[in-house]
């Protein structure tokens, strides 16, 4: 008896995914993996990661096998396999026994494709016994970068992985990661035993996000002006630093009309599982959260990721901003940074466990980031720079739309630093930042007149920049490291860097903030699209949102934007016509063909004339 020769895998990707062509190295990876090599891919969000194990999985004989974190998550992936006519199932701890014993014995039986776990499980030895008697054609280890113990999504049953490679030797292993500078890398394939695997590093690039970093004032009143101009209807996230803060923003938009839900680890585990599921569920939801909402969140048409907080670091932004955009239309990473940003990163930075080297490195972290906000340059050649790839000014930032002007701020820093000194040294006081720019402004108020700083030679000599101007001041010479936050009460003090700058030995150049960016991405997945083709595009999407709450699905699984855009411009008559389409493989033709062929006609019917 002879076996069958294994599927190619761009047959596979046609008939199973309806994409006629793999993108960037996706070919490249799934060659090498299929041949039976190991690979560590780095691809950013939206960039096709998940088809580089999903395919080896299919043309390799058994099991493939994913390792992900993402419990909450596992069902939509599922769901989403299932759609396209792939066998997918998971275990986790969200299974009754009968649930998990039924999986089991399909795994057993040769008839299941592709199977989640989550990392934990890979701990029990009644895991490891079971996959002992399953034929598994891959282990994929997604969100690869949780192995790193000094990265910002640390995960400690990411270091038990290298069992994999112990115990099954034979068979080829796929890690893969959105974020990860050089250093992480070699991390990732140290700890998980990577040594043989060749490694794939795509561009970290999302042309179709556009970044805007703008100076904190009113901070909710500039995101509802971003949400209303820019994305009135559309999915976004809005990331809070704290909990308190993330469920105050969330009640604020919602009696601004805006829906939207809170998502913080301090929630009820049932309330978070049905505010992720209403998210991925419902159309036009504004998820406010901690970071402990977003890895991994497949949904496509999240049009813009708003943070309210400085991020710790630029590997956090970078993933966070990813979420933005999967789908490659046009989207919005906006973030909000002020003075008590950097004042709280710093403080919280000298308040953490750890030893010296542990808080050397968070402060090189927060550095790059800091770097990013206070640019003058294209924050997409400084961002991609972060990452060790080389690239030109984009054109579609905030700095390359309306490039901010770099000033001789030598002279206020001389002002501010001289006030910081007069006070410490006369007087043995040390204070914020606030009271410092009242000083400075020449202010008469208690504080002021309690203290006798009317008296002191720099009261009134910074009358030449308003309070917001001198608040900029402030942060970008915390940036430079000119100044540093002292003590518990956030007061500040000069640092080794600042002599040099009162002696004049030292120019300190500044960022002027520009007015705002005139230029704003395209909102709505509909953006692009001609004029006529947009009233079949709205009738698909409300025939998609039927078929998803029939099925208690995402509307994505069901079809996503980019393919109803498709099908709006070609409007096709046949079902050769519409499998020619992108994103239809040959179940999705199979189950919805009639429909959207049905749809397209009663939209042709109603524009004829009588």
């Amino acid at each position: 008896m002879t076996t069958a020769a294994p599927e190619a895998p761009l047959d596979v990707l046609r008939r199973v995914f309806g994409y006629e062509e793999f993108r960037g190295q996706q070919s490249s990876i799934i060659d090498r993996v299929v041949g039976g090599g190991d690979a560590l891919v780095l691809m950013p969000t939206g960039g096709g990661k998940s088809l580089c194990y999903q395919i080896p999985a299919l043309v390799r004989r058994g099991t493939g096998v994913v390792v992900s974190p993402l419990i909450a998550l596992m069902q939509d992936q599922v769901d989403a396999l299932s759609a396209v006519g792939v066998r997918a199932a998971f275990l986790n701890s969200t299974q009754d026994p009968d649930e998990r014993r039924l999986v089991e014995q399909e795994l057993q039986a040769g008839e299941i494709d592709i199977l989640y776990l989550a990392p934990e499980r890979l701990k029990l030895e009644s895991t490891l016994s079971l996959l002992d008697r399953v034929d598994v054609s891959v282990f994929a280890i997604d969100e690869a970068h949780c192995v790193s113990q000094w990265g910002h999504d640390f995960r400690p049953d990411y270091l038990a992985l290298s069992v994999l490679h112990e115990r099954w030797p034979a068979v080829p292993r796929i890690a893969l990661t959105a974020t990860a500078t050089e250093a992480t890398r070699h991390e990732i394939a140290q700890r998980l035993e990577l040594g043989d695997a060749e490694w794939f590093v795509s561009s970290f690039d999302r042309p179709n996000i556009q970044y805007r970093i703008e100076s904190k004032a009113q901070p909710l009143q500039q995101l509802l002006r971003l949400v209303r101009t820019e994305h009135p209807g559309d999915a976004g996230i809005v990331y809070c630093l704290s909990r308190k803060s993330v469920e105050k923003t969330a009640d604020a938009l919602v009696a601004e009309g805006i829906p939207a839900l809170p998502y913080h680890a301090g929630l009820d585990a049932g309330i978070r599982r049905r505010n992720q599921a209403r998210f991925l569920r419902e159309e036009g939801i504004v998820m406010v959260a901690t970071i402990a909402f977003g890895m991994g969140i497949d949904k496509p048409d999240v049009r813009f990721v708003a943070h309210l907080d400085l991020p710790k670091s630029v590997e956090g932004y970078y993933q966070e901003t990813g979420r933005a955009g999967r789908d490659g239309l046009p989207s919005t990473a906006w973030l909000a940074y002020g003075l008590q940003d950097v004042v709280q990163q710093r403080r919280m930075i000298d308040e953490s466990e750890g030893d010296l080297a542990h808080r050397r490195r968070l402060s090189s972290h927060l550095d790059a980031m800091l770097a990013l906000c206070e640019t003058v340059e294209c924050r997409r050649v400084q961002l991609l720079g972060y990452f060790g790839q080389p690239s030109i000014a984009c054109g579609n930032c905030d700095t390359c739309l309306a490039p901010p002007e770099a000033w001789d701020g030598t002279v206020p820093a001389q002002k501010l630093l001289s006030t910081i000194v007069r006070l410490d040294r006369e007087r043995n006081q040390r204070f914020g930042a606030g009271h410092l720019i009242d000083i400075l402004l020449g202010r008469d108020n208690d504080r002021i007149r309690q203290n006798r700083h009317d008296e002191l030679k720099t009261y009134g000599i910074g009358e030449e920049l308003s309070e917001q101007e001198w608040r900029g001041v402030v942060r970008q010479l915390l940036a430079q490291g000119i100044l540093a936050v002292q003590g518990e009460y956030g007061v500040l003090g000069i640092t080794q860097e600042a002599p040099a700058v009162l002696a004049g030995e030292r120019e300190v150049r500044l960022r002027r903030e520009p007015e705002r960016v005139v230029k704003r991405a395209k909102s709505k997945a509909a953006a692009e699209l001609p004029s006529e083709a947009l009233p079949l595009f709205e009738r698909l999407r409300e025939w998609r949102a039927g078929v998803a709450r029939e099925l208690g699905v995402p509307a994505y699984i069901v079809f996503g934007d980019a393919t109803l855009r498709g099908i709006s411009l070609v409007t096709p008559a046949s079902i050769e016509e519409l499998g020619g389409i992108s994103g239809i493989g040959e179940k999705k033709l199979e189950q919805y063909g009639a429909d959207v062929l049905a749809v397209v006609a009663a939209h042709a019917a109603a524009g004829m004339p009588e």
